[in-house]
């Protein structure tokens, strides 16, 4: 593995990667239809017909329809997609009064025929509603033009927040043509939906109420109540695409000097191993703590930290912020320090996400050498062997109460010198001394926790030393881990990185490399690790 690029690159690499995903998921298109027949639609006959080649729906003053009737394609629900056709549609009395629109991932009222509920992407003759994501019977107005929205539930009530205004509604409809043939196209990948209309985007869409949401279900076309209107597609086409995780990394400020807590160099190596894995996972890093733009979390399957903790913790200010987030049962991870915060409303909180944490004068923060000889049977430790490594491995964390919801991942009982320091709020306390050197009770340094809500979270308190990454077990585990919390499907020989060498582990770091860094001594290490 060679990687020597600045963080701009990483980002090229990240889209590069989803990019390339998408590509393999499917380099054929289907037809949808074949411009002749309705094999394979099912709708009203009296609505529905084939005409100057198109799938094409009209009323008239004979025909008036009480509710809006569909034309449903009968070759499988779609989930993760790209769609892509041509419509026209044409008031026939009053020119500005049709409205029509593609149902996707949507679902049949039951009890009825030709009946529709679900995503909507929306359009008309007139000049409001084309290219809008409408709810049908589904939670109404879902992002209007020139929008990207978050759909959220908060205290039991449905939130649409407008995450940005991107384009202005009525420059867009500039762009459509009336009475003539526009093309539409709508991605649909995880909970993200997207529309275009003549290759102008007009909305963005991230769906993350729990509850309502949808994965998959019919695809079909509308014909809407009112005048006598006619509606017509052609040139359909539909090309399935994977699920991409998109993982945000925030690392940390600079910290500890040359090898250790190297923040983002860890996060690099770590973003670079997720984006390469085939797994369609992006991941993008964010340095020196809490990004700038915060709404590049609103995006993300799982969020992974990184950084120096204690009061400086990039948490801290930000909890009514990261309670929004976990409420979509968001993935968490957090390396190291990062699982260090003050007791109180921060300490309750990431118990809570990743099922425990670093408190003060009651955990544990000494170098020592543990080794892992068992490991669970559990998505993480897939493909991962017994190994042992020294580092800053903290114990003796403050886990939710019974260990609910928690899985330790890596265990081991600590040496009696590991408590050899005076007491105080890292070092020693009479807690952890009855439950290592009196009970001898093992600690637990990696834990996996699942929530109520959905969401998991990850625990792990090694990293202090960046030459650790070096360890193909270690790192494994950890990739593992992001990938899971993401709800990516582990393989079962885990997430592969090949071989780092001293130079990968030297780039990107935050401080030069000293005169007396000992290259011979990491080298060993990388030999003993790799089996060379």
């Amino acid at each position: 593995m060679k990687f020597r690029c600045s963080l701009f690159v990483l980002h090229l690499l990240a889209f590069a990667c989803c990019f390339a995903s998408i590509a393999r998921a499917d380099d054929e298109w289907q037809n949808l239809f074949d411009g002749k027949t309705l094999n394979g639609w099912d709708g009203d006959p009296r609505l529905w017909s084939v005409e100057d080649g198109a799938i094409t729906g009209e009323t008239t003053p004979e025909i008036k329809l009480k509710q809006n009737s569909f034309i449903i394609w009968r070759g499988g629900d779609v989930d993760n997609f790209e769609l892509e056709l041509e419509y026209r549609i044409i008031g026939t009395v009053d020119r500005s009064s049709a409205n029509s629109g593609i149902q996707y991932r949507s679902f049949e009222v039951p009890d009825s025929k030709w009946l529709i509920g679900g995503y909507q992407a929306d359009f008309e003759a007139g000049d409001t509603y084309s290219g809008i994501l409408y709810g049908e019977r589904f939670r109404g107005i879902l992002a209007e033009r020139g929008q990207s929205t978050e759909l959220t539930v908060r205290g039991g009530k449905f939130v649409k927040t407008v995450v940005q205004q991107f384009a202005d509604g009525a420059e867009l409809q500039k762009e459509i043509r009336k009475d003539d043939w526009n093309s539409y196209r709508i991605e649909a990948s995880g909970h993200r939906f997207k529309h275009y209309i003549n290759g102008h985007k007009t909305i963005e869409c991230v769906d993350n109420d729990l509850k309502q949401r949808r994965s998959s279900g019919v695809l079909a076309f509308q014909i809407h109540v009112g005048k006598p209107m006619k509606v017509q597609f052609r040139n359909i086409r539909l090309k399935k695409l994977p699920v991409t995780k998109r993982v945000a990394m925030i690392s940390g400020t600079p910290s500890h000097g040359f090898g250790s807590h190297e923040h983002r160099a860890g996060c690099m190596l770590l973003a670079e191993a997720l984006n390469n894995s085939r797994l369609d996972i992006e991941a993008s890093v964010y340095t020196d703590g809490w990004p700038k733009d915060e709404t590049v979390l609103d995006y993300a399957d799982a969020i992974v930290i990184y950084a120096d903790g204690g009061a400086g913790h990039p948490f801290n200010e930000h909890l009514e912020r990261l309670r929004q987030i976990q409420n979509r049962g968001v993935g968490m991870a957090c390396i190291h320090y990062g699982v260090e915060v003050p007791t109180g409303d921060s300490g309750d909180a990431i118990r809570d996400w990743i099922g425990g944490y670093f408190e003060t004068h009651w955990s544990v923060n000494p170098h020592w050498t543990a080794s892992f000889d068992r490991l669970p049977s559990h998505p993480i430790a897939r493909g991962v062997r017994p190994f042992t490594i020294h580092d800053e491995w903290y114990y003796h964390m403050r886990f939710v109460n019974e260990l609910t919801g928690v899985t330790p991942i890596l265990t081991d009982l600590p040496p009696a010198d590991s408590l050899s320091r005076d007491d105080g709020p890292h070092s020693n306390n009479e807690y952890v001394r009855a439950a290592v050197l009196e009970r001898q009770e093992p600690q637990h340094v990696a834990w996996a926790h699942e929530r109520s809500d959905g969401g998991r979270g990850f625990g792990f308190t090694g990293g202090h030393f960046h030459w650790n990454w070096g360890n193909a077990n270690f790192r494994k585990l950890v990739l593992n881990a992001i990938a899971w919390t993401a709800h990516a499907e582990i393989p079962t020989d885990g997430i592969s990185s090949g071989e780092l060498s001293i130079d990968e582990l030297i780039a990107n770091q935050d401080y030069p490399v000293p005169d007396n860094f000992n290259k011979a001594r990491i080298e060993a290490l990388l030999r003993e690790w790799n089996g060379t």
